[in-house]
């Protein structure tokens, strides 16, 4: 006997996106020591936790260090101070009623896309936009939806593309699918849907009986009035939908890490013999067998966001990396660049010039203006010839790679 290996792991491309990014560019410091690299690959944010976010993790780090305060396994669910907040602040104002056991604090909205797959059945047929946020797309293949890649896309997956010629808008699926992911505003595209181009989907979805998986983490970047804040202001969309949120790009929790998913009890699927389920207390029951929860500190200091100090301090935030978002997109654009995004999210997809490829376009950048990027054919198929950039940097440092790319010659 020997050990068997999960062989759907020999069906992943032979390096996961960002790390081949960051082996390029680790070899390129190696290489050039002095080079002063600016980073607008990986959307890391880089401004510090805000002040009321660092006073409510220090006051939860002192009662951990009391007896009387000290808190030991939390529900793996999340605490309820949490999740009401998310409600009142999140969802309310938007005229979203939701239950608290609806709402499931986790570590990250990439562990939640990836790991929502595992209480649905293997034999689902799955769709994904192209470009896609590859998390959606690997984790997949992982389980063994997918089959093998043949010409860069996987057999067993629907792609919807995403390009200049349908205005980024994917069409519907022309073919039977059971679970569609769908990311707005847009990572890596940067594009947005309007509540009536969402509502053509949540219908389909409830003509069909299938499950939207809609990545919402880029909320708080909307600066448009018909792009709807949560797939839930759609008539109906609690019955065919769950929605994903983080605070890492809310309030720069990348490093802190925390996240929610909604699982509406109006949502189900359905078993072999064709009877309804719901599916909020399988999801339930696979955070409270496979996750710890969130530490009580993180927790707190998420609820903090919503404070009116927190708030102010956050949309304050968020206001200077769309600031950076501005530049890029005028800058590039005033090069004679094709650019999309940027308006409600913090993601600018330039159409790379000449009809250079996207790796060639990422070498460019790296090599001669010493930025990077993010290879658009790495989202997929439908990426290839688009290169991401990201508004997560500094404002000097923005303004800095916008001026080394004006002075290229594409």
């Amino acid at each position: 006997m020997v050990v068997k290996i999960n062989e759907n792991y020999l069906k992943l491309k032979s390096s996961y996106l960002f790390v081949e990014v960051a082996r390029r560019e680790a070899e390129f410091i190696k290489n050039n020591p002095d080079a002063d690299v600016i980073k607008m690959g990986i959307g890391d944010v880089t401004k510090p936790l805000v002040p009321a976010v660092i006073k409510a993790f220090q006051d939860a780090v002192e009662e951990m260090g009391n007896a009387d305060t000290f808190m030991g396994y939390g529900p793996e669910q999340g605490y309820d101070f949490l999740a009401e907040a998310i409600i009142k602040n999140d969802y309310e104002k938007y005229g979203i009623s939701l239950d608290t056991s609806e709402v499931f604090i986790s570590d990250g909205a990439k562990c939640d896309t990836g790991n929502i797959q595992e209480i649905f059945g293997i034999d689902n047929k799955i769709a994904v936009t192209d470009p896609v946020y590859t998390v959606y797309v690997d984790t997949n293949v992982m389980a063994g939806r997918t089959g093998e890649m043949v010409d860069g896309m996987y057999e067993g997956l629907t792609y919807l593309k995403c390009n200049t010629e349908n205005g980024f808008v994917p069409e519907l699926p022309s073919e039977p699918v059971d679970i569609i992911y769908l990311c707005y505003p847009n990572n890596p595209t940067g594009t947005t849907l309007t509540k009536d181009q969402l509502k053509v989907f949540v219908d389909w979805a409830k003509e069909n009986k299938a499950v939207i998986l809609f990545d919402a983490a880029y909320e708080i970047f909307i600066n448009e009035d018909d792009v709807p804040h949560s797939i839930y202001e759609i008539e109906g969309a609690k019955e065919v939908a769950i929605e994903f949120r983080s605070f890492s790009k809310t309030a720069g929790f990348t490093g802190t890490r925390c996240a929610y998913t909604v699982v509406p009890k109006e949502l189900v699927g359905y078993d072999s013999e064709g009877n309804a389920v719901e599916i909020n207390p399988l999801w339930n029951r696979r955070q409270t067998t496979k996750f710890n929860g969130v530490s009580y500190p993180v927790q707190r200091a998420a609820e903090a966001t919503y404070s009116p100090e927190g708030r102010k301090q956050v949309e304050e935030i968020i206001d200077y990396y769309m600031a950076n978002a501005k530049v890029i997109r005028e800058s590039l654009t005033d090069l004679g660049l094709e650019v999309y995004g940027g308006i409600s999210s913090p993601y600018i997809w330039v159409k790379t010039p000449n009809d250079m490829d996207s790796w060639d376009f990422f070498d460019l950048l790296l090599n001669e203006a010493n930025v990077v990027g993010t290879p658009g054919s790495g989202f997929g198929p439908s990426g290839e010839g688009y290169l991401r950039l990201t508004a997560f940097n500094t404002l000097e440092n923005t303004k800095e790679a916008m001026d080394r790319i004006s002075k290229l010659e594409f």
